[in-house]
């Protein structure tokens, strides 16, 4: 696998929750995440339930994603590791299903948030968007955009993929792995659709080697040319010695 690495020009590179672990923030889908624990909280996070019950959501919102802690965790090893492919003048095109913002505070140039991200919000009326300062110094977030003399005072809507959303970056992700000459995937156990199928569209559809690294197997191991099950921040460690 390092030996692809080193030869690739452009990888595309799709991150899971395994990469957010690493930086201690809790994982949503495997067996003991999040989800798991409480499968209403889906229900919570959904767009239905954003639009009818819109104070109680947010109320939820922060609480689920730990929104106060979110600018205490920092990026790690992983994050790093594809910065450093790009100062070594490679192109890193990462298409994440991390919300945390982390692959932007890392410095990698090129991201695609294919869930969304928890650092902003955005007005469903103006479509002002607000940063994660101004969520957490309101209870329920509101539009403050002056429309005349009066304000929008719509209740924000976190720029996340919430259940029930469509799916936006999709199209854009596989015209991404259109220009790679290798994916390589990092931390995720490949349940999420369509998520799941980009690493299918890039070894049928355009025929380019393949490499997955993460803790457990996943159903599509089978289809990738490498892979690697074991602790990613080892792991990455290792690649980079090698």
């Amino acid at each position: 696998m390092s030996e692809q690495i080193k030869k690739a020009n452009h990888i595309a590179v799709l991150t899971g929750a395994g990469v957010s672990t690493a930086s201690g923030i809790p994982d949503f889908r495997s067996a003991d995440g999040i989800w798991e624990q409480d499968r209403s909280r889906e229900d919570y996070m959904s767009n239905e339930y954003f639009r009818h019950n819109p104070i109680d959501f947010w109320a939820k919102y922060k609480s689920i994603f730990q929104m106060k802690l979110l600018g205490d965790y920092q990026p790690n090893a992983v994050h790093y590791f594809l910065k450093d492919l790009e100062d070594e003048g490679k192109e890193v095109s990462v298409i994440t299903q991390n919300v945390d913002g982390l692959h932007l505070e890392a410095g990698n140039q090129w991201i695609i948030e294919y869930h969304g991200t928890l650092k902003t919000a955005t007005c469903p009326t103006c479509n002002t968007t607000y940063d994660h300062e101004y969520m957490m110094a309101h209870e329920t977030p509101r539009c403050e955009t002056l429309f005349g003399s009066t304000p929008c005072g719509d209740v924000l809507k976190p720029d996340i993929v919430l259940f029930g959303d469509p799916i936006t970056e999709h199209d854009r992700a596989e015209a991404v792995i259109d220009q790679a000459d290798l994916l390589l995937v990092l931390g995720t156990s490949l349940f999420v659709m369509p998520f799941n199928f980009l690493p299918d569209y890039a070894k049928y559809s355009r025929n380019i080697p393949t490499a997955i690294i993460n803790r457990e197997p996943t159903s599509k191991d089978y289809m990738f040319d490498y892979v690697i099950n074991g602790d990613l921040t080892e792991v990455i460690e290792e690649l980079k010695e090698t």
